[in-house]
């Protein structure tokens, strides 16, 4: 393939990653967007392949890399549960920022990567090396530590080191310091020791951030890490001088940040706070409430029967899913409630808070593949006056996202986070497990609400139960 063609085939493959984050932007259009990028992306690798920059003896080794990484994929992509989605995501993000460190330490020990540079473009290069190798090295310990959080083998609590803001700063002044002896280097192995050093630190500064953020802050951690991945796959585009993946990586990079921002607004915090030192505790033990308060009012239990009939006499009813109907996989009954519930004459729609579940967009891909229509599942900002006039909001597996605490405790911890206002329908049920608290580690006052109901068991198993009693 000749060098017009490779470019050519370029601006395709922008164009096409481009109408893709465009057709991601929109559940409708998800698919479509999808397609975009596997076919944007097919387009680059086969451009790269037989571009003039890659010799006909690397096509074999370059291909055999493709069919081993692409059965790994394929087996990852058949295997993993929607569930374990999130920290799928984040360990995809790791692999980026490894990628992004051994193509530095490849492009600095490999003369023919720096061959015809001198002066001032051979500083550049050699910045570029280094600002990749810090961005990646920061991106692969970080998402590895993001995993461990997302799969319950790190807890959710942050840790909040005595003095780790200081030790940030010390940190970034001897990033800097051996960045100016880097580039000072005159051979490649006087270059390496400050190189090594940096990459180090880098890694031990990923894992510190990720710590120290806590469980229900791991949406935006996991937006975030998104980001990085884009801006290391940037530097590796600069590294390598492939303007597609320069391009690339400023897409995902830029729209990461977008996202990360979007989150934050959702969750009442800031960017700096989040990285600071975020709070939550991960959940599953019972939390008192802040100032120590006890919550008005009783905890009042509904069994399936009786949930069934609340439901088959009511005319509107808002469905809040969240992460405990991920873990049941209740995703499928939930969209068999409600298809017989339209069919009754019944309005049903979701309500979709923008950080349910443990990464953005859980809630929406979990009921796109339980086929529930797009038409009726609303983000909260378009569904939360609505609730007054609403029949019965089931809760399902949700916590954090419909405490009232957040609008009326100006102590909670969450004080201050849009929160879907279920409290305000005539009567809400809430399913989970037990009284344990959310993510977030605060307690929930809307379990003792007057109009509340809980509904207690495992989401799947119960809302079977109450699908059977509403057909009988």
């Amino acid at each position: 393939m000749s060098e017009g063609m490779a470019t050519v085939s370029y601006i395709g493959a922008t164009i096409l990653f481009i109408l893709s984050l465009g057709g991601l932007s929109n559940p409708e259009s998800s698919r479509r967007g999808n397609l975009y990028g596997m076919i944007g992306m097919a387009l680059a690798v086969v451009a790269t392949i037989f571009g003039p920059r890659v010799s006909p003896a690397g096509i074999g080794w370059i291909v055999g890399a493709m069919v081993a990484g692409g059965a790994i994929g394929l087996y990852a992509a058949r295997t993993v549960q929607m569930t374990q989605m999130p920290e799928l995501v984040a360990l995809m993000h790791s692999l980026v920022g490894l990628a992004a460190m051994l193509v530095g330490f490849a492009s600095y020990v490999d003369p023919a990567a720096s061959a015809g540079f001198s002066g001032a473009e051979k500083t550049i290069h050699e910045a570029e090396i280094y600002i990749g190798i810090l961005i990646g090295a920061v991106t692969f310990s970080g998402s590895i530590i993001a995993f461990g959080k997302l799969s319950g083998k790190i807890g959710g609590k942050p840790l909040l080191l005595p003095g780790r803001h200081w030790m940030n700063l010390a940190g970034l002044l001897v990033v800097i310091w051996m960045g100016r002896q880097f580039l000072h280097a005159e051979s490649i192995p006087q270059g390496m020791t400050p190189l090594v050093i940096m990459t180090i630190i880098a890694l031990l500064f990923g894992i510190h951030m990720v710590m120290a953020i806590g469980g229900a802050d791991m949406p935006v951690v996991v937006s975030m890490l998104n980001s990085y991945s884009g801006w290391a796959a940037a530097a590796t585009g600069f590294m390598l001088s492939n303007d597609l993946l320069i391009v690339t990586g400023a897409l995902v990079g830029s729209s990461g940040a977008i996202l990360s921002y979007i989150m934050c607004k959702a969750m009442n915090r800031h960017f700096i706070s989040v990285i600071a030192g975020g709070f939550g505790t991960g959940g599953g033990t019972p939390a008192a409430p802040a100032g120590g308060a006890q919550p008005a009012g009783e905890v009042v239990p509904i069994s399936a029967v009786e949930t069934a009939e609340l439901l088959r006499d009511a005319k509107s009813v808002i469905i809040v899913p969240g992460y405990g109907m991920a873990v049941a996989q209740a995703q499928h009954t939930v969209y068999e409630i409600t298809r017989y519930l339209r069919e009754k004459g019944v309005t049903v729609r979701f309500g979709i808070h923008p950080v349910a579940g443990r990464m953005p967009g859980h809630m929406n891909v979990l009921l796109a593949e339980a086929k529930v229509p797009y038409d009726i599942v609303m983000e909260m900002d378009e569904i939360n006056e609505d609730f007054p006039t609403t029949d019965v909001a089931m809760v399902i597996g949700a916590n954090d996202i419909v405490n009232p605490g957040a609008q009326d405790d100006p102590t909670s911890p969450i004080a201050g986070m849009p929160v879907l206002e279920v409290w305000k329908a005539r009567t809400s049920i809430v399913m989970k497990r037990s009284m344990a608290s959310g993510y977030a580690g605060v307690d929930n006052p809307l379990f003792y609400k007057e109009n509340n109901r809980m509904l207690f068991g495992d989401a799947k198993k119960m809302l079977d139960e109450v699908l059977a009693a509403m057909k009988a």
